[in-house]
C-alpha cells in the first residue's frame, strides 16, 4: 500500500512540474522568439521546443524531488 502512495506521489509531481514547466517554457519561448526575431512559421517550432523542453525538466526534477521526499519518514 506504502508504494503505491508513493507512485502517486511521484506522478502527481511530475504532472504538476509539466505543467507549471510549460507554462514557463511558453511564456520564455515567445518572449525569446520576439527578442530575436525568428522569422515566420520558425516562430511557432521554437516556442514548441521551448515549452516541451521546459516541460519535460521541470517535470523530471519535479519528480525527482517527490521520489526522494517518500523515502523519507518524520
Amino acid at each position: 500500500m506504502a508504494g503505491n502512495d508513493c507512485l502517486t506521489r511521484v506522478v502527481a509531481g511530475v504532472g504538476i512540474g509539466g505543467a507549471v514547466g510549460g507554462a514557463f517554457g511558453a511564456v520564455f519561448g515567445t518572449y525569446e522568439a520576439f527578442r530575436y526575431r525568428i522569422p515566420g512559421m520558425l516562430k511557432v517550432r521554437h516556442v514548441g521546443q521551448t515549452t516541451l523542453g521546459s516541460a519535460a525538466v521541470f517535470g523530471l526534477f519535479l519528480g525527482a524531488g517527490s521520489l526522494i521526499q517518500c523515502g523519507k519518514n518524520y
